[in-house]
């Protein structure tokens, strides 16, 4: 029964990869169809680049994940078979390899190798205290990215494209430095999550978000020249970014949470929880990157203009 459901998943993983990979090569070819119009030079070339992107944003982290060993960080201890061992090794030699933690927990890391007990220990202690303070930021600035970019597109397939690319290179990142991948299933139900993620993020451009505001607050909006564009732009980043955030929590706790939680519903809840929690510090660090970068443009402008004047 359980090999059943886990080739399910695993068909129906495959059936999303397929139908994503068919909506982003609708997307290439009807652009290319554009640019063939003004030369055909222009439409190979964007073919030829579409290629290399497409390989190095999706096909490259998918690989990685997928060529990845797969097992749970479990904090119940029980004794490791060999094959686990050996895995435990593996992932062991890539924290220090990587350098994701200090130098002390590596020299510890060398030491309990030795025994299958102390390592998984110690695996357990690292991924549960270094690790995932590690993995939360990687989270974080994900999650920013996808709010700043889908809030600023104004279009409903590059919303699709760019939440598709972080999400899949946010799972990427978590991997690489974990060291280790969840186990097929697992992986698949991400998938489907990541392939969903992006479909909403599509489809969130034809929502009107100020429909769904108190009364007193949209008349007030279309009173304010652009307030409903700005408004509607911020609400589909945030709710973009929620996503992105569920999706990076949820791979966290495929890989470090305890078997015994690794229900539906107690994952579904910390995740809601979490995401709650994440989401105010990723709009208040979103908002204040702009001034910023704002004031970096205009920086050198009062110099230029004392040059020009003498």
């Amino acid at each position: 029964m359980k090999n059943r459901a886990k080739t399910l998943w695993i068909l129906a993983a495959l059936g999303a990869l397929i139908l994503l990979a068919l909506i982003i090569l609708s997307s290439i070819i009807n652009l290319g169809d554009r640019l063939m119009k003004i030369h055909p030079y222009v439409a190979y070339g964007f073919y030829g680049l579409s290629v290399i992107l497409v390989y190095f944003l999706l096909i490259r982290p998918i690989r990685i994940i997928v060529l990845s060993p797969a097992f749970n960080i479990e904090t119940v201890i029980d004794k490791p078979s060999k094959h686990r061992y050996l895995t435990y090794k593996k992932v062991s030699n890539t924290l220090i390899k990587n350098e994701d933690i200090s130098k002390r927990e590596q020299e510890e890391l060398k030491v309990a190798m030795k025994d299958s007990l102390e390592l998984q220990a110690k695996l357990n202690e690292i991924f549960n205290s270094t690790m995932k303070k590690k993995v939360n930021k990687l989270i974080f600035q994900h999650a920013k990215t996808v709010f700043i970019s889908t809030a600023v597109s104004q279009n409903g397939r590059l919303d699709l494209i760019a939440s598709l690319v972080v999400n899949v290179r946010l799972v990427k990142e978590i991997v690489r430095v974990c060291g280790f991948r969840p186990n097929f299933k697992n992986l698949s139900k991400l998938t489907l999550r990541v392939f969903s993620t992006a479909l909403i993020a599509e489809g969130l451009e034809n929502i009107d978000f100020t429909e769904m505001l108190p009364t007193n607050i949209q008349s007030a909006i279309k009173s304010i020249p652009f307030a409903k564009i700005v408004t509607e732009s911020l609400l589909q980043g945030i709710s973009n970014a929620m996503l992105t955030l569920r999706i990076g929590i949820i791979t966290r706790k495929y890989l470090f949470a305890d078997s015994k939680e690794l229900s539906k519903k107690s994952i579904r809840r910390g995740a809601f929880i979490e995401t709650v929690k994440m989401l105010p510090g990723i709009i208040k660090d979103s908002f204040s990157s702009f001034p910023e970068k704002f004031k970096n443009v205009f920086k050198n402008k009062p110099k230029k203009e004392a040059s020009e004047a003498l």
